[in-house]
């Protein structure tokens, strides 16, 4: 993919990501990228990556400090690509519990993000996922794949539920570790990982290539 048609995608700065490696993953599938918090930018790019690690609301208080709600809700308004991962995924939802706080997310899915209950916390290394028959994300890529997680907390309950039938259901991919978690979703121009597609070797590098393969 040469310069001029390479897809522009933002890997938003806003201090909570492994930004460089996001931007080596993307870089590696053709993409042009650009490590930025400017609005501008951020709001202009052909596909815009949320990445995150650490606490639900350190992340999100970073967020709002640097307005990624607004370009993450305005993009998504317009019909503009957006991807979360980990703890990028996490704050999409409508709120964080960690240690008894409770702190809003994005609310851009129902639904709580909580403490993984398993007997070994982190959830850290490789498991496999159990992705749709329909999925764009994981097309092409083998079913026993195997794919970089790092967490502690997840979403276990989907609510979302689609009222209007003219509209598609959202497509959700899950793992487990202990228990049934939130592995992926993908939801017309929202798309989001739990674990990290730019740790996951060529199966993670399909996906982000998927990913670009819809702007």
């Amino acid at each position: 993919m040469n310069s001029s048609t390479a897809k522009k995608v933002v890997v938003f700065d806003y201090g909570f990501g492994n930004v460089r490696s996001a931007e080596r993953a993307l870089a590696r599938v053709g993409a042009d990228v650009e490590i930025t918090r400017d609005y501008d930018r951020a709001m202009n790019a052909d596909g815009l990556l949320v990445p995150g690690v650490g606490a639900f609301s350190a992340c999100m208080a970073g967020l709002k400090e640097a307005r990624g709600d607004w370009i993450v809700g305005r993009r998504l308004s317009g019909g503009r690509p957006v991807m979360g991962i980990c703890v990028g995924m996490q704050i999409l939802f409508a709120r964080g519990v960690e240690h008894g706080v409770e702190t809003e997310g994005l609310d851009e899915w129902p639904g709580t993000v909580g403490p993984l209950k398993a007997p070994v916390i982190p959830h850290m290394g490789w498991n496999t996922v159990e992705a749709p028959a329909d999925s764009e994300l994981f097309a092409g890529v083998d079913p026993d794949e195997r794919f970089y997680f790092v967490h502690s907390y997840a979403v276990t309950d989907w609510t979302l539920e689609t009222v209007n039938p003219a509209l598609r259901p959202p497509r959700v991919t899950w793992s487990a570790h202990g228990e049934r978690f939130v592995a992926a979703v993908e939801n017309g121009a929202l798309w989001a990982t739990q674990f990290h597609p730019e740790k996951s070797g060529d199966a993670g590098a399909q996906l982000l290539s998927n990913w670009l393969k819809t702007f």
